[in-house]
């Protein structure tokens, strides 16, 4: 589950459902026992935490594949195969396209990098070394710049490092080259305005070795070029064609987090270590296959099921988000869809499971009225449509949702959330509630869709104002793509709708989900600004009242 930057769902209407015995009967343990070898299998440290478009996330994804492949189900993916693959951005390298010689010597690669945001040239000139300490174009001591600065708690680094490379550029520099600075590091997914000089970062080495004063001038030789870098998600699809109207969608994601090398780890140290995800979402994937199973089992079906295991949840909504754009099914013949993530920590005490999408349909309500004699769960119901795992992805294609959750723990996007702290026949009474809702809503009408509230970031709470979009975390390009709107909010009275792209609001440039966060901390309520965004290939710019 991705809660970056999302909140936890509000607990609203409470049901407590009569206990049952504890006694299982041997079909039941034989699905506990399955679900545990399914966890145990995709949160084994081989998989190195099945981080989207990795060689463990392959692994995961074939052993889904067999589990579905076996029950029976036929695949559903781009051209009759099991899997539906899609791009995941990865930043942009410059090892391949990039070189810098200093006096006819090539300088390592590993000895320097040029800055993600510099602009590609190829260039040579002859700058003085012995001025660099004078503030003349092409030398930049920024170490110096951030010794002097340690003690004033409003030095920005990142805008100080742009003021100095304006300025160079604005002074006659048509390269700059940064050096006495270790704490840089070469950040290939970095957003921004693209700079108006190739600014190169030298380690000490480098430095050392080549900037000193003994010699006046300097032959350089450089050229910045980048590839952009991919990596292949893939999602698993199964189908159960049961020749019916409509079909309901059974969803889980099963990627994780890998080595925390995307920055979503709970961890906050450079090698946060091996996340194997077993709650996230090792216990949701493992649910959707033994649903798949039980399913199939059954004589008289009302449905048609597509078992879909995302990937690159955790970054994002990735997956679910590429389904619902390129549907290997018609989206209007989905009836519902029902999200398991993180359904692996039922409290054996509270029994408390959290169903989000309560709100997306008016059938909801009499649907879990139906079953208040039938599980010993405490339930809590969540209106909301959105948040943070893959039903959002559905629900903003006017479909009904619900997500199944156990609840946060103290383990979440950390190295220990591991298979021996599952509760599996907790979620063998998830598995069994939703066998039973599915079983509801099969004597009714297709479920009419309901717009719901809106989830804001869990950061909001630090903000006095909201625009009022939901961002869409995938976009790889420059300002904030808008993936929803709220009604009655800033955004949609100002007239923004979903598709436009956010570059600027007030004074602030806007380049990231980050970035705009921070602006929005600027604002208070009842403050009056500009917010400027591309609509296609137009720019608009329209007036917002927070």
């Amino acid at each position: 589950m991705n809660w970056f930057p999302r909140v936890v769902l509000a607990a609203g209407l409470v049901s407590t459902l009569p206990a049952f015995s504890q006694r299982l009967k041997k079909a039941e343990k034989q699905v506990v026992a399955q679900l545990k070898e399914h966890v145990y299998f995709l949160a084994d440290d081989r998989l190195e935490g099945r981080r989207a478009g990795t060689k463990g996330e392959q692994l995961a994804a074939d052993y889904i594949q067999k589990q579905l492949s076996t029950i029976g189900l036929t695949p559903k993916g781009n051209q009759d195969s099991w899997y539906q693959e899609f791009p995941i951005y990865d930043g942009k390298d410059y090892s391949k396209n990039s070189y810098l010689f200093i006096n006819g010597h090539e300088i390592n690669k590993k000895n320097y990098f040029p800055h993600p945001l510099s602009p590609e040239r190829m260039l040579e000139a002859m700058p003085s070394i012995a001025l660099k300490e004078e503030g003349v174009p092409w030398f930049l001591d920024f170490g110096a710049e951030k010794e002097a600065n340690k003690s004033n708690p409003h030095f920005d680094e990142e805008a100080a490092l742009l003021e100095k490379i304006k300025a160079a550029a604005e002074k006659g520099a048509t390269a700059l080259l940064v050096y006495n600075d270790a704490s840089q590091q070469y950040k290939p997914k970095q957003k921004g305005e693209e700079l108006p000089i190739p600014v190169f970062f030298l380690s000490k080495t480098a430095s050392d070795s080549y900037l000193h004063d003994e010699t006046d001038m300097l032959e350089i030789k450089l050229k910045t070029g980048f590839t952009k870098l991919e990596r292949t998600g893939r999602n698993i699809l199964g189908f159960m064609d049961n020749g019916a109207a409509s079909t309901v969608v059974i969803g889980a994601h099963y990627d994780h987090l890998g080595y925390g090398e995307d920055e979503n780890s709970m961890i906050r140290t450079a090698n946060p270590g091996l996340h194997n995800g077993a709650d996230d979402n090792a216990s949701g994937t493992a649910a959707l296959i033994e649903l798949a199973r039980l399913l199939k089992t059954e004589k008289k079906q009302a449905f048609n099921y597509l078992f879909i295991a995302f990937s690159a949840e955790e970054l994002g909504l990735f997956g679910s988000k590429y389904f619902t754009e390129n549907p290997t099914i018609p989206l209007n013949t989905i009836n519902y869809m029902v999200n398991l993530d993180m359904v692996g920590r039922l409290n054996d005490s509270s029994k408390t499971v959290t169903i989000g999408g309560y709100g997306t349909s008016p059938s909801w309500s009499s649907t879990f009225s139906s079953l208040r004699d039938n599980r010993s769960l405490t339930l809590k119901f969540d209106s909301s449509g959105t948040g943070p795992s893959d039903h959002a992805s559905f629900y903003r294609k006017d479909i009904p949702v619900l997500f199944f959750f156990t609840g946060l723990h103290t383990d979440y996007h950390k190295p220990s959330d591991d298979a021996d702290r599952i509760n599996y026949t907790g979620e063998l009474k998830i598995i069994q509630l939703i066998q039973s809702v599915i079983k509801s809503t099969s004597t009714q009408p297709r479920l009419a869709f309901s717009k719901t509230r809106e989830q804001q970031t869990n950061t909001a709470a630090r903000f006095k104002v909201t625009l009022g979009i939901m961002p869409d975390y995938a976009f790889s390009g420059n300002g904030v793509r808008v993936e929803g709107v709220s009604e009655g909010r800033p955004a949609q009275k100002a007239g923004l709708k979903a598709g436009d792209i956010i570059v600027k609001l007030g004074d602030y440039s806007i380049v990231s989900v980050e970035n705009y966060m921070q602006a929005l901390g600027k604002f208070k309520k009842g403050d009056k600004t500009t917010v400027l965004f591309k609509r296609a290939e137009t720019e608009n710019k329209a007036t917002v009242e927070f």
